[in-house]
């Protein structure tokens, strides 16, 4: 049985109705609760005694995501970059036991230093805002001005939105901002 679903919600609604073997699931995919994507319910979903296998398809590369997402014990990612086959190869490997990654996600993973630590968080709605109008342009001031906040408390939420990703610099939040389509 095939069903489809535009976010989490209906994602969790199609598994509590269909039987299924596989979840190929975007982590950019709407989570609930206003969550600015789908780990914190990839994260519940791997957590079940009996659940689909877990295939993650992103365009996002940062490592430390790749590497936490991979803690969080989904059986495979495949990057929209690598060919098309990887979709059944990785069908393949995961219903033999194993665990896959396409060819890029294998490429990112290699490169996490072992002091790094593995990072697969999930902002909250107030983070995801501010690095949604950060991407559109607006200073921390500005931000601040439109929530009604201090600078200092923007800028807190955004340092607080990195640290859960992994990211470490400001170079790192632009290159993670423009593989989630924000830049």
């Amino acid at each position: 049985m095939i069903s489809t679903a535009e976010d989490t919600l209906q994602l969790a609604e199609a598994l509590d109705t269909t039987s299924c073997d596989y979840v190929f699931c975007d982590i950019g995919m709407r989570g609930m609760d206003g969550e600015s994507s789908s780990i914190a319910f990839l994260r519940r979903l791997s957590w079940q005694e009996r659940r689909p296998k877990i295939i993650v398809v992103t365009m996002i590369s940062h490592s430390r995501m790749l590497a936490g997402l991979l803690q969080l014990g989904i059986d495979g990612i495949i990057d929209k970059r690598d060919p098309i086959e990887c979709l059944t190869e990785a069908v393949s490997v995961i219903g033999n036991g194993g665990r896959f990654l396409s060819p890029c996600v294998a490429e990112a993973v290699s490169h996490l230093p072992h002091s790094s630590p593995a990072r697969a968080g999930v902002l909250s709605r107030r983070e995801w805002e501010v690095f949604r109008l950060y991407a559109s342009g607006l200073l921390i001031h500005d931000i601040a001005k439109r929530f009604g906040r201090s600078s200092k408390t923007i800028a807190t939420q955004k340092r607080s939105g990195m640290r859960k990703l992994g990211l470490e610099t400001e170079t790192e939040l632009i290159e993670y901002l423009r593989q989630v389509g924000l830049v």
